[in-house]
Parts: C-alpha cells; structure tokens; sequence
C-alpha cells in the first residue's frame, strides 16, 4: 500500500510532466494572441474610416513570409519622424488606430504599422525569430523610401512590441535614431513567474527557460542599446508590473546617457497614452525636440500643410 508521502510525490511529478506537457503545446498561444476573443482574424477597419493619409504595404521577410503593414501619413509631404510601431502580443494593428490618429497629430509624424506574421492580413505563424526578421524587414523598407528622412526613423513598442523594438534598435544603430518603449517587460520567463507563479516553482526556473521557444530577454538587450531612450511606465499596469520597466531603464542607463524614465500614476497596460493625457504626449514631444530635431524642410512642409 502507498504510503501518504509517495502519492504525494506521484501528484507532484505528474502536475510537474502536466506542466511541461502544457507549456511545450500551447507556449505560442499564450505569448501570441492574433486573434481577440469573439473577434476575427481581419481588421475591423482601417486607417480610411479615420479618414487617414495611408497605403497598405506589403513585404516580404527574409525567410520568404508575405507581411502586411499600413504606412500612414500626416500628410502627402510629411518628412517629419517616422514611427515604426510595434503592437502588444493581442489583437491586430487595427486596434491602435485610434492612438496613432491622436499620435499623427499630436508629434507631427508619419507612423509605419507592421503586422507580424500571423497577426492581421500578414502570412505564417508567429515566433520570436520570425517576428524578429519581420521587424528587420519593415525597417529595411522604410529606410529604402525617398518620400520620408531615413535618419529620423523612431522605433516605438508597448509591451512584447517593446520586446521587438529593443532587439531591432540594439541590431541597427545606423538606421534606428531613437527607441521609446512602454510597458515592456523584462522577460517572458519573468512574466510567467508572474503569470502562472506555480510553473516556475514546480518546474524550476532553469528548466522552464530551457522550455521557453520564446523567451524575449529584453534585460539581456536593452544594455546593448546605445541609441536614446524614452521608457513610459503606467503605474497601475495590471499586466506587466512597473518594477520590469524600471528594471529595464535601470540595465540601460548604466551604459547608456540618453536615458529618461517617466511614470504616469494613473496609467494601465493599455491606456498609459490615454490616461497620460497631455503630459504623455508632451513626453514624446520634448524627446524628438531633443533627439530627433525639426529640419528645415519639415518647417517649411509644415507650413504648406495648413495652407
């Protein structure tokens, strides 16, 4: 007969191969969600429903996958900074359209909208080393165009899009002038500390990284970066805990000068830009003025623009 002690050894080693087992699947799933709850894979509009200055481009990836992305403007002329935006893990680009409508006005930008592989109208399934070939993809297009300033191109990412961002920036110096993340964090073996707390105690943190197709180290990346950086922490994110974000700025700002770090105490996961308010846009604003600075021809095309 067991005795107490062994079925309880029996129950743990089982939830522990459950564990894995479940980890091993479904991992893709729960780092990337292209798809709402209740939604469609397709986009409920697009930028012509806010009445936008847009076209649909399409790319190809390195590895041969057919991406999808819109590339809006301020205006036919603009050659303001370019934002090559990078999306939380759910939903499409569709869902920001908002946000960028506010962000096209507010920084006088134009705003390039990638749809990782997967996600939105864009071919293939989503993983890091893909994803991270589609961000490579959408820069190496932008800094091929003739109707933009190349050296004026802002990488932007919120949450795993920070994640994304941070490997592009750290990997193209000389073509990336700036990186703004939001809400991002640390790992993604953090976050499922965080998340599912249980795995990393039963599994074990070493075995769980070695489990982990998709770890988006971001601590282990943004100390490379040597571009400025402009982290945005919402204080009341229920996603990602702030410590990630000051955990990041901290990694970075030993090495890199070109560091600022602004909280906004009212701030969530998704609705910092929002909940920010004029001080969240005025941030972004004060950090072009200083890194990436008006040009003489963006004056004067500004200046046409109202007339």
């Amino acid at each position: 007969m067991l005795s107490y002690v062994s079925v309880l050894l029996y129950g743990v080693g089982w939830i522990v191969v459950a564990g894995m087992a479940l980890l091993v699947a479904f991992q893709e799933k729960l780092v990337y969600v292209p798809v709402l709850p209740g939604l469609t894979k397709s986009y409920p509009i697009t930028p012509a429903r806010l009445r936008l200055v847009y076209e649909d481009v399409w790319l190809r990836s390195s590895d041969g996958i057919r991406l999808h992305s819109w590339f809006i403007k301020l205006f036919p002329e603009c050659r303001g900074p370019t934002i090559l935006f990078f999306q939380e893990n759910a939903g499409n680009i569709a869902h920001r359209l908002e946000m960028v409508r506010i962000m096209l006005q507010r920084l006088q930008c134009n705003v390039f909208m990638l749809s990782y592989r997967g996600y939105g109208a864009s071919d293939g399934y989503p993983s890091q080393h893909g994803i991270i070939n589609d961000a490579q993809a959408a820069l190496d297009h932008l800094s091929q165009r003739t109707d933009i300033d190349t050296d004026r191109i802002v990488v932007f990412g919120r949450s795993l899009g920070g994640a994304v961002g941070s490997v592009l920036t750290k990997n193209n110096p000389d073509k990336v002038a700036a990186l703004i993340l939001e809400n991002t964090f640390t790992s993604i073996l953090d976050m499922a500390g965080v998340l599912l707390p249980f795995l990393k105690w039963v599994i074990g943190p070493k075995i769980l990284n070695f489990l982990v197709r998709s770890p988006w180290s971001t601590i282990d990346i943004i100390g490379q970066v040597k571009q400025p950086i402009l982290f945005l922490s919402g204080l009341q994110d229920e996603m990602v805990p702030p410590s990630h974000m000051q955990m990041l700025y901290a990694k970075a700002a030993a090495r890199n000068r070109q560091c600022i770090f602004v909280e906004f105490p009212t701030g969530m996961h998704m609705d910092t830009w929002l909940s920010g308010g004029d001080q969240y846009w005025r941030t972004i604003q004060q950090f072009f003025e200083k890194h990436v600075p008006k040009t003489g021809y963006d004056i004067a095309a500004a200046g046409r623009s109202t007339l």
